[in-house]
């Protein structure tokens, strides 16, 4: 069999777009997801939300087997844990005391992107297997503390575990389209206080005194952004301190990737006062950023989870994944699933001991999950449909 060989870029101005999306779905044709093209991850680095200056340093990796390239990853030098959504201050903070440098270290990810999704791009196992042993190496080579992969999917999980890779598991709120012909069928799958519930939610947001718009490809206008990037600022500011993002990146965005948005607007008098921005994959509509100039009541709910369950049922999409966190979806029809990411800690001792933490946390991830999923505003015949 033909030796894999790896090289790291240190930008993806190092490969073409034809070449890393070839990776990115390989078969389908199609990426599931927008978040590992080269136009996403491309628009982070144009716009300066990735690079120099932001702690996340590009240092991606590109595998090769007789000449022609079998895979990528994308992969990032850490100077700081922020963006993630996989916390690991703790580990950071303990490996100081200890007397170690845990920063820089190798992220396997796509930054402040909380989807799950493939992280080694490739059809190909021995290249799967061959880009993992090269982060790790890359990791031994300079000294770095660690190496995390995250929001990897379940099959790299079950194919990298056996090189000693550690696993973690956490949890999202999803919605799931049960081949619902309209938001009226899903509201039947509740128990009647939930559904009334929801429907006083949607009256309450949609009288706000205004209209609302879901927006995509190109109905979305420049000016559009100029109002989002206001709520986006407010949002990050009070989430992060400062915003990831710039404001660069919604013009690339609107130049390269508006057929994979959808940005829902509520106007006030002709002009935008809250919005929320979703990306469109094959299969899923993934739930990114809200924000507001003011307080609406319910207009949240409204925009960021029944405009995004409407559009979801109105395009045959399987499932709606709302971001990180949020244990509030749970009461509007998205349950708790597990995530993945994939761990090495170059320290052997301080591995151990993560390995025994994340033993611990695992079983009461997967415990958490089955009692929020039983206090789920479904029937209880159609949360067993849905187990």
């Amino acid at each position: 069999m033909t030796e894999v060989e790896i090289t790291v870029i240190s930008g993806l101005a190092g490969i073409t777009a034809q070449d890393w999306d070839a990776c990115t779905a390989p078969d389908a044709g199609h990426a599931p997801d927008p978040f590992t093209t080269y136009r996403f991850l491309k628009a982070l680095e144009d716009s300066g939300s990735v690079g120099a200056g932001t702690g996340w340093e590009p240092h991606h990796l590109i595998a090769r087997r007789g000449g022609e390239i079998t895979g990528v990853a994308p992969l990032y030098a850490k100077n700081h844990s922020q963006g993630e959504y996989v916390f690991d201050h703790s580990w950071a903070d303990a490996y100081v005391r200890a007397g170690g440098s845990y920063y820089p270290k190798l992220q396997m990810a796509v930054p402040f992107t909380p989807v799950t999704g493939r992280r080694f791009l490739t059809d190909d196992p021995p290249t799967r297997q061959a880009l993992a042993q090269a982060a790790v190496k890359l990791c031994a080579q300079n000294q770095l503390s660690s190496l995390h992969c995250t929001f990897c999917d379940a099959d790299e999980v079950e194919a990298l575990e056996p090189m000693g890779l550690l696993r973690r598991s956490g949890q999202q709120f999803h919605w799931v389209n049960q081949g619902y012909s309209d938001f009226d069928g899903f509201l039947a799958n509740l128990s009647s206080r939930k559904r009334k519930n929801i429907r006083k939610e949607r009256a309450t947001a949609q009288g706000f005194g205004g209209t609302i718009r879901a927006l995509t490809g190109d109905q979305i206008e420049p000016n559009h952004w100029d109002a989002f990037w206001q709520f986006y600022q407010d949002t990050g500011a009070r989430k992060w301190g400062t915003p990831y993002l710039t404001r660069r990146f919604f013009d690339l965005v609107h130049q390269t990737m508006r057929d994979d948005v959808l940005l829902v607007l509520a106007e006030l008098d002709g002009q935008p006062v809250a919005g929320a921005l979703n990306f469109i994959g094959h299969d899923a509509l993934y739930g990114r950023y809200w924000g507001a100039l003011a307080h609406f009541p319910c207009l949240h709910f409204e925009l960021c989870y029944y405009q995004a369950i409407d559009y979801a049922i109105a395009h045959g999409l399987d499932r709606v994944e709302a971001g990180a966190q949020g244990e509030h979806k749970l009461a509007r029809g998205y349950l708790p699933v597990e995530t993945h990411s994939l761990h090495w800690i170059a320290d052997e001792g301080f591995s151990q001991a993560v390995q025994q933490y994340l033993t611990a946390e695992r079983n009461a991830v997967e415990e958490e999950i089955e009692i929020l999923t039983s206090y789920g505003p479904f029937k209880q015949q159609t949360v067993e449909e849905q187990e």
